[in-house]
């Protein structure tokens, strides 16, 4: 992207926004001391954009300085000093109206106005798509932005890997390794739920590397009788139990799924557990691992990623390369314009590598 002349850098601030991912510490870590060896005082906001809009959050300051002090000591740890929530797009908050029902308001040009204010150069928004969609949108209305891709499920295009997700997948193998003793005892299925709303990398390679029998994604509709028989093929090869992983927002053939009205995924192991119970006669119990995949210390690859994408985002600055998100391609991070960065969701190829490899080795996709 072709570097944009701007006024001296001397004040920026950093975000974290949607939900948490292991390495967003790291991130804000490394962003702010190259940020301070830059001469720049550091600023968090709290909860997204919220403590910038409200002032306080939870009785402290919404917006205060981050020093080398205040970041020290926080690579390893999970979470994020500064906070977060899902329901800040200032796009569209929610508020309660007169007549007691909720609606939604657009505060954007408050933020906007606010970063004047307080004599802010830049902001460094670390989130997801839905967050750099805000970003962008921001960008768009003249603030000075650089995203940095935070999500485990890795669904964003730009960039080969986005870091939480790496931490994610070991967690998960770990969960589907420990199951195998008891599903062989029992003589039983489990089924491992994952997270995965819209693609199925966190199940595909978890599942792969703990040695899933059947793994079912959101790229690739399953049908519960192709299941069943691979259940019923391991039975006779007297292996009597199966490992079945399955993402979130795997689908049906007859394209049902299992979110509900607020848009959240429930159940899907639960339904298919019964379904598959009901197709076999197996004994079958279901592990939803839920937000275990998000939480704790990031493994040392995601912690040494999100630092190379703090520092990155620091020279984006510097450089006057505004609009942009860090990305890793290859074994580079590379400046890509946000709006290319948020325009495609990177979902699995039913043709992959990892794909070929899983049913080569005999796992079923239910398909």
């Amino acid at each position: 992207m072709t570097e944009r002349s701007q006024p001296r850098v001397r004040r920026i601030a950093i975000n974290t926004g949607g939900g948490d991912a292991p390495g967003l510490n790291a991130v804000i870590r490394a962003a702010t001391l190259s940020a301070l060896n830059e001469g720049w005082e550091v600023l968090g906001i709290r909860r997204g954009y919220m403590g910038l809009l409200e002032g306080e959050v939870d009785g402290e300051a919404g917006v205060f300085p981050l020093t080398a002090q205040a970041v020290r000591g926080i690579t390893h740890l999970g979470g994020t000093i500064l906070g977060t929530t899902t329901r800040g797009n200032p796009f569209g908050l929610e508020v309660r109206q007169p007549d007691g029902t909720w609606g939604t308001v657009d505060r954007s040009g408050e933020i906007i106005q606010k970063f004047r204010e307080q004599e802010i150069d830049a902001l460094i928004a670390i989130g997801g798509d839905g967050s750099l969609n805000i970003a962008h949108a921001l960008y768009q209305k003249g603030l000075p932005v650089i995203g940095v891709p935070k999500t485990i499920d890795n669904d964003l295009s730009a960039t080969d890997v986005t870091f939480g997700f790496q931490t994610a997948v070991e967690v998960a193998t770990d969960a589907i390794g420990r199951l195998h003793s008891t599903a062989e005892a029992h003589q039983r299925v489990m089924i491992v739920q994952l997270m995965g709303r819209h693609t199925g990398w966190i199940a595909l390679e978890s599942g792969l590397a703990g040695g899933a029998d059947v793994i079912l994604i959101p790229e690739i509709p399953y049908d519960v009788n192709r299941i069943a028989e691979k259940v019923r093929e391991r039975d006779a090869q007297r292996r009597r139990f199966s490992i079945i992983v399955v993402a979130e927002g795997a689908v049906s053939v007859e394209g049902e799924s299992y979110a509900d009205a607020t848009g959240r995924y429930r159940g899907v192991a639960d339904q298919l557990g019964d379904q598959i119970a009901a197709a076999t006669g197996k004994e079958t119990r279901t592990l939803v691992l839920g937000h275990i995949q998000r939480g704790g210390e990031p493994i040392a690859y995601d912690r040494n990623l999100a630092l190379r994408f703090g520092a990155a985002a620091v020279r984006c600055i510097r450089e006057g390369s505004l609009g942009t998100m860090v990305a890793l391609q290859g074994n580079r991070i590379r400046a890509v314009p946000l709006g290319d960065a948020v325009h495609d969701i990177k979902r699995v190829a039913p043709d992959s590598e990892l794909v070929m490899t899983a049913r080569q080795l005999g796992v079923s996709f239910g398909d």
